[in-house]
């Protein structure tokens, strides 16, 4: 089984340093006019609902209640900006999509939304793609991955909840996740696997991200 790839102590320190500082949550936004300046290196955390994805932000920057969290699928129905302080860095929280319940019309306001964002923001530079591990690749992920291809904006996988399904069956999905990445364009080629709860792969998330701002 492979997984999350190794970095250097130094790489790991400058994660750490990134994510030390203070983050503060900015502004929820609903159009991309609303966004902040694009004055500063941006990453995006994307993923169907209930994901994980504020768990995971919380968890990086070591923070309970930074990004909000929720049992109810699509609670994030805004771009939501997190700035860290005196750093050229900023990390936004994208709404969760497949979330069949949801209102056809504000499905797709989200859509065009996530849409907007991912083509016309020109400081982003990466969005990480959060995949339950219970699950796998889904046609929403396929979907979304499709169009950051197409954009030429690079991504990676992080397989969130690691600590869930069986040594088995997370090979099972490594591996078919590692399959489906290997000839698209815009993907990073390794997987990033974390669990918010057991705080596995939030360091090496870190060093990642570090390597990008820096």
């Amino acid at each position: 089984m492979t997984g999350t790839p190794d970095y250097s102590e130094a790489q790991l320190e400058a994660g750490r340093l990134l994510f030390a500082r203070p983050f503060a949550f900015v502004k929820g936004c609903v159009r991309v006019d609303d966004l902040p300046p694009a004055d500063r290196t941006e990453v995006a955390f994307a993923g169907r609902s209930n994901v994980g994805k504020s768990s995971l932000i919380n968890a990086l920057t070591g923070r309970v209640n930074l990004a909000r969290t929720s049992n109810t699928p699509g609670r994030t129905q805004e771009l939501n900006i997190f700035d860290a302080e005196l750093a050229p860095f900023r990390i936004v929280d994208m709404p969760g999509y497949g979330f069949a319940q949801a209102p056809k019309p504000k499905v797709q306001a989200w859509t065009r939304l996530i849409h907007s964002y991912l083509t016309g923001r020109p400081n982003l530079r990466r969005v990480y793609v959060l995949i339950d591990s219970r699950h796998g690749l889904k046609a929403h992920d396929l979907t979304l991955m499709n169009e950051l291809d197409q954009a030429a904006v690079s991504y990676q996988i992080v397989l969130t909840k690691s600590d869930k399904p069986s040594g088995k069956d997370l090979a099972r999905v490594i591996a078919a996740t590692e399959i489906a990445i290997a000839k698209r364009p815009a993907a990073h080629p390794a997987l990033i696997l974390t669990s918010s709860e057991k705080g596995e792969g939030i360091a090496e998330l870190r060093a990642e991200i570090a390597d990008l701002v820096a």
